[in-house]
């Protein structure tokens, strides 16, 4: 329990002098960690407590460098924004404290989560499936709420975990659904790092081949640019209609420009991190813009929705990424969680989980549609549309979509009662 607004004295003759935690209309707030009654450090609104929470991303020298520090500077602009709008339930929220950089390693994601798990309230971020996976167990005994900047299946499984947009699975079963419709593939290859990002995606290109009568190939590959050689060749000597390349932008520049350069002339579409705008001037450029398309969970940067035009404005003069479109989404379902846990007057870490598990909409602005928050548990209710975009240089960040926010068949009808990997 905590005590900023005031003293309620009790003056009737027998009664004690009475402290409690008041917040607006002298409604009791109980807290535990990550939340005090003295005000942020350079806070907005200086009569406000302060919420902190934690940011661990990609912010160096990982495959994901280039995206994860807009997705970490929009998230703090995002919470500036909240704290402008006053905040929530009478405190500004601090993502700038605690922010790690976990070099898209497990044991160092691990080890920094271990340095701040102690002085903050939730997670703004937790950067990467393999690496939030190993603090997992941890989260969860200890009640931490997270939101992940990634979109393994087994989230949909984790009540700690809010997610947002279609997981890898459903994303890859809707990218092989929209190139059986749309220019008849009759074979498709899974090109893949292992582990939760790349064998999530993998299963479901697996599901919907099943489900198309597609002939299927796995192609595991290892991270990095030099280890490329292996997967390559199998495209090429191959020849499949299509791969859904599920890597880092580098590693899918490697495959796709020595492919093309070999002779392959069928089509990639690469899962929503393979992507960023700097790969139209490198060299593999010229074969992007002939066979590649990408999937995502949203539309990109320029879109004309107001919360994409909220983020832009939040953001600032900045080169356009969707590193930020995806940092301003993933933190709708955190903001809302922390509004209903400040209207039920319990700011704990228990307090929190439980305002996530009432959740069945979000707002997000129209980034998407309110039912992808809703964290019923189990698979259930797993948000299944994503969006194929093209390479068009004339767009902010290098996409434009052909098709917005869909559900293919394959997704449609597959039961996700467990996670599609392992």
């Amino acid at each position: 329990m905590r005590a900023r607004t005031g003293l309620a004295v009790a003056m009737a003759a027998g009664l004690a002098l009475t402290l409690t935690a008041c917040r607006g209309q002298d409604d009791e707030v109980s807290t535990d960690v990550g939340v005090t009654s003295d005000a942020c450090p350079n806070a907005v609104n200086a009569d406000n407590g302060c919420i902190y929470l934690g940011v661990i991303s990609d912010l160096t020298v990982g495959p994901f460098a280039p995206l994860a520090v807009p997705i970490t500077d929009a998230q703090k602009a995002f919470w500036k924004r909240v704290n402008t709008e006053g905040g929530i339930g009478g405190y500004d929220i601090d993502v700038t404290t605690y922010v790690r950089d976990n070099h898209y390693d497990p044991q160092v994601h691990n080890q920094v989560y271990q340095e701040i798990k102690g002085k903050v309230l939730a997670l703004a971020q937790t950067l990467g499936s393999p690496t939030t996976a190993a603090i997992l167990e941890d989260l969860k005994s200890n009640n931490i709420v997270a939101a992940p900047a990634s979109w393994t299946s087994g989230w949909d499984f984790e009540d700690v975990i809010v997610e947002s947009g279609a997981n890898y699975c459903f994303e890859s079963m809707n990218a092989v659904d929209y190139a059986v419709d749309t220019f008849q593939a009759k074979s498709v290859m899974a090109v893949h790092w292992p582990g939760d990002y790349g064998a999530d995606a993998a299963a479901g290109v697996k599901a919907a081949a099943d489900a198309r009568g597609l002939t299927f190939t796995d192609v595991e590959t290892q991270p990095g640019p030099d280890n490329q050689a292996g997967a390559i060749q199998q495209i090429v000597t191959a020849k499949p209609d299509l791969v859904i390349i599920t890597t880092g932008p580098t590693d899918a520049a490697a495959v796709i420009g020595n492919a093309a350069a070999a002779g392959y002339q069928g089509k990639f579409i690469g899962t929503s991190p393979t992507w960023n705008p700097a790969l139209l001037e490198s060299p593999a450029a010229d074969a992007f813009r002939a066979l590649y398309l990408q999937s995502g969970p949203w539309q990109s940067f320029g879109a004309s929705t107001p919360g994409h035009e909220a983020m832009r404005a939040a953001v600032g003069d900045v080169p356009p990424n969707d590193g930020y479109t995806a940092g301003w989404v993933w933190s709708y379902p955190l903001k809302a969680a922390l509004e209903k846990a400040a209207d039920d007057g319990d700011l704990t870490r228990t307090g929190l989980l439980n305002a996530v598990k009432s959740l069945t909409t979000v707002d997000y602005e129209g980034m998407l549609p309110p039912e992808a928050g809703n964290y019923a548990p189990g698979g259930a209710s797993a948000y299944r549309a994503s969006v194929i975009s093209k390479v068009d240089d004339s767009a902010p960040t290098g996409v434009s979509v052909v098709k917005d926010l869909f559900v293919g068949p394959t997704a449609q009808a597959y039961e996700l009662s467990k996670p599609c990997w392992p």
